[in-house]
């Protein structure tokens, strides 16, 4: 449900693990600003970047030469990996960069045979918005659900 001050799409519900009593959490501006830009799917990035396995430290990066301008963090257990944080540096918001490396990251995980556990709200609401990755989440792990797409 949502209440007149936030749109229904700002609206998750995490899995009772995420340490929410209430189910819910609450979401910083740099994450709806990401889910605004994953939902306007018109922005494409105009440099190119390459995507990083960086597995020590468990974190995919977006990086242009050799300049971090984004990453997601990740956790794993056997084959499956959970997502559990999107972010893009302030300078780069508003391009694209958010929406197409979660696209390269599912992408590989997909030729990889892995499952996911969405953690993150701007990565469930990229697969909300493109179900074609949805068969990558993990059915009996799912982890978090935007309420407006119940």
């Amino acid at each position: 449900m949502s209440n007149s001050f936030e749109p229904a799409r700002y609206e998750f519900e995490y899995p009772d693990t995420a340490g929410y009593p209430d189910g819910t959490g609450t979401l910083t501006q740099d994450q709806k600003t990401l889910i605004d830009e994953v939902l306007d799917d018109r922005a494409k990035p105009e440099f190119d970047f390459s995507l990083v396995d960086d597995a020590e430290h468990n974190v995919y990066l977006a990086i242009v030469g050799d300049t971090e301008v984004g990453g997601v963090t990740y956790s794993v257990d056997g084959n499956r990996v959970a997502l559990i944080a999107a972010s893009v540096y302030p300078e780069f918001r508003h391009q694209g960069v958010a929406t197409e490396m979660i696209r390269r990251i599912l992408n590989v995980l997909q030729a990889q045979n892995r499952t996911v556990t969405v953690i993150c709200p701007i990565v469930r609401t990229f697969i909300d918005d493109h179900p074609e990755y949805e068969s990558l989440v993990d059915p009996h792990l799912p982890g978090v659900k935007n309420t407006a797409h119940r």
